[in-house]
């Protein structure tokens, strides 16, 4: 397995310049009363693309190959990767289609679509979108972009974790959503080389948290994708994963898992206490420290990732309905 380190992230940072958004970072007064530290937003959900994943896409577009330009990419996606990798490419003059399971929200293929790329929906989970990806390699020729297990697309991820050390020199700690990785194996691997007493933190669902079952294996393994309002952080690690299993095992110092109710509730927080927008992915941060299974030290960084919710199923959420997401979202 390889890894990623500062030198890639900081060439991505210079890469990816003008064709991203620096988001802010602001402070919670009612969260850093409530954790007793001083707990910071970083507010990814206003990118420009409404997610983080902008930040990879871009950069692995860009370093693309003159004949690869000229054919086209296709991804792998839940929702937000798809939908920076349409913005990027269309930025770049580059074709691009996009594979989904049927367990996407509709909002985001619309968004995807809004980019100008080509959407195939394909099975019940992310793995079998797979499949038809590969096939569009072998048989059109095009060039695979994934969502997580690249070395440009953690490379550009891990920009956000140079924008927060140089917004936030003094972080203690940073809760970061964890799904293939791709997130969190760059913004660690940025702290970490900037300050290693940095402690990072990891959040998922627990419902079909794929990389927090592989690292209790200790190797990837299957797991099955299961309907949830953290959904852009469904789908595997990938069997034959070549960075990211790696990398969260030697940069992540815990893991912890939030439920579906806390993760609604972590939304409801954001509308209501921060004043913020954001999707059951981009909330888990914030469930943590609710639901108090994440215990903050010094200064600590809490990243909304991604805002791209369906604003009905939000309506639902921040009213107090108890949405039940495996019967209907």
């Amino acid at each position: 397995m390889k890894t990623i380190g500062l030198e890639e992230i900081e060439d991505a940072k210079g890469v990816i310049s003008g064709s991203v958004r620096k988001t802010p970072l602001v402070r919670s007064a009612h969260l850093s009363e409530l954790a007793e530290a001083s707990i910071w937003l970083k507010l990814e959900h206003h990118q420009l693309t409404g997610s983080f994943k902008l930040r990879g896409a871009t950069n692995a577009v860009k370093n693309l190959a003159d004949d690869q330009k000229k054919i086209g990419v296709v991804g792998v996606s839940t929702g937000n990767h798809g939908r920076g990798l349409a913005h990027a490419a269309k930025q770049a003059g580059v074709r691009c289609i996009i594979c989904m399971s049927n367990l996407v929200p509709q909002n985001k293929i619309d968004g995807i679509k809004g980019e100008g790329a080509e959407v195939r929906i394909v099975g019940q989970s992310q793995d079998e979108a797979q499949v038809e990806a590969d096939r569009l390699v072998e048989a059109k020729g095009y060039t695979m972009l994934p969502p997580f297990d690249h070395a440009d697309v953690i490379a550009g991820q891990g920009t956000l974790g140079l924008e927060i050390f140089e917004q936030l020199p003094t972080i203690s700690t940073a809760i970061i959503q964890l799904s293939g990785g791709g997130l969190i194996s760059g913004v660690a691997a940025a702290l970490k080389a900037q300050n290693p007493d940095i402690r990072i933190i990891g959040v998922s669902m627990d419902r079909g948290a794929a990389m927090h079952e592989c690292l209790k294996a200790g190797k990837p393994v299957e797991v099955p994708e299961l309907p949830t309002l953290a959904d852009s952080l469904g789908g595997g690690i990938g069997l034959d994963n070549q960075y990211t299993f790696k990398m969260v095992q030697e940069l992540v110092d815990e893991v912890v898992l939030v439920t579906e109710k806390e993760i609604a509730e972590a939304i409801r927080h954001a509308y209501w206490q921060e004043r913020q927008i954001i999707e059951g992915s981009g909330s888990v941060a914030i469930a943590a420290i609710l639901s108090g299974k994440a215990r903050p030290r010094g200064d600590t960084l809490l990243l909304l990732s991604g805002g791209n919710i369906d604003m009905k199923l939000h309506h639902r959420i921040v009213s107090g309905e108890d949405v039940d997401v495996t019967k209907d979202t």
